[in-house]
């Protein structure tokens, strides 16, 4: 007998703005992360880990920074005859344009997963790093009998806003805000979602209905915590499933820089080291670092290629960083081919790739807001 097909959605087709200059020329899902992966490697190896082979990412901003990454889903076991990775553009058609939101992603691009015709929607995003096993999210899903399965987890409260907040009941969902102004509590939708897909599809229909072509087209439809969620949450058949483990979201500067410092540490909040769930990537292969007389390396994570001469504590570099003799980085983020010269200094910053920072210079300080750079960044020496 078939089984029953489950179909994964990545939607990683957002601007990323609020990750710029990271996003400048740069899709989100695109963004290195922990000195030698991408922010789309942790949702893709789940899949690969998770035994779903049906991966589906919808592209818009900067897509040739991504499907180059993507290999034709080589590194994630998606280069198949059948099935495997299917990249999906804005095109041309009855429902074409270019996407306005998620749900207008979801519901542009609905005639072919109505074609493809599996029983559920495994539905992400390329915001957050955390593993998760999203097959056992499906069993649990139809097992219950739900519609909808909101992943769950807890966040500060005076960050919650910036999220989906949810109310429960038990684990029945009975309210969902997007994005609140004064959110009802600290529990959050952390963009991981189950769906029923004919319910889901349909629900969309009647959105667009209702609204109207005119007002579709001027992006109505928008992302799926404006338009879809709550229309399943109040229909009444929508289940939490609450999320055990590392989570962080790393769609701000701020949290991208935590989330690298979530990796230090003698026992690490995040362990990109997993042996038993390994978050797979595609890239260039590197010889090791070199870490010379003279070095002094403290409680960071040091990238390929790299060659390191000078004072690194707290910071993650990534492949081909050179700190030469004299220079100190200190709780930073380094990413490819950096090169901070002999006498500089980083500190509390995100450098972008091939930034150069001239000898005597300074970047970023102990204190104040994180300081990033953009790609090819010259920062020369003070006076």
């Amino acid at each position: 007998m078939a089984r029953d097909r489950t179909l994964v959605m990545l939607l990683a087709g957002g601007a990323g703005s609020r990750l710029d200059p990271l996003t400048d020329g740069r899709a989100k899902p695109a963004v290195p992360f922990g000195g030698t992966v991408r922010l789309i490697d942790f949702p893709l190896s789940n899949c690969l880990h998770s035994g779903l082979s049906d991966v589906w990412v919808v592209q818009q901003h900067h897509p040739e920074s991504l499907s180059d990454h993507l290999s034709n889903g080589r590194p994630w076991d998606l280069d198949r005859t059948y099935g495997g990775l299917l990249v999906l553009h804005p095109r041309l058609g009855e429902k074409g344009g270019f996407h306005q939101g998620t749900a207008d992603a979801l519901w542009r691009n609905s005639d072919l997963i109505r074609e493809f015709a599996p029983r559920n929607l495994v539905l992400l995003s390329a915001d957050a790093v955390y593993r998760a096993d999203y097959a056992e999210l499906v069993a649990e899903h139809d097992e219950r009998g739900a519609d909808l399965t909101i992943v769950t987890t807890r966040v500060e409260a005076s960050d919650a806003g910036r999220y989906g907040v949810v109310q429960v009941d038990g684990d029945k969902v009975v309210d969902y805000a997007y994005k609140p102004e004064e959110p009802a509590g600290d529990l959050v939708a952390n963009e991981v979602f189950v769906l029923r897909t004919e319910v889901a599809l349909d629900a969309l229909d009647a959105a667009a209905e209702e609204l109207g072509p005119d007002a579709v087209d001027d992006g109505g439809l928008a992302d799926l915590g404006d338009t879809l969620l709550p229309r399943l949450v109040a229909a009444g058949n929508a289940v939490q499933h609450r999320l055990a483990g590392y989570w962080r979201d790393v769609g701000t500067l701020d949290a991208y820089w935590s989330a690298h410092q979530d990796l230090l540490g003698p026992s690490p909040r995040l362990d990109l080291d997993d042996r038993a769930w390994p978050i797979r990537t595609h890239g260039a292969q590197r010889p090791p670092v070199r870490v010379l007389a003279g070095a002094t390396v403290e409680d960071s994570l040091l990238g390929p290629a790299g060659v390191i001469r000078g004072t690194v504590r707290g910071s993650v570099l990534a492949a081909g960083v050179r700190v030469e003799e004299g220079a100190t980085v200190v709780d930073s983020v380094l990413l490819a081919d950096c090169v901070v010269r002999s006498g500089a200094r980083v500190e509390r910053a995100v450098l972008d790739e091939r930034g150069d920072v001239a000898a005597g210079a300074r970047v970023g300080g102990p204190d104040g807001d994180i300081t990033v750079t953009h790609r090819d960044t010259r920062v020369p020496a003070a006076g």
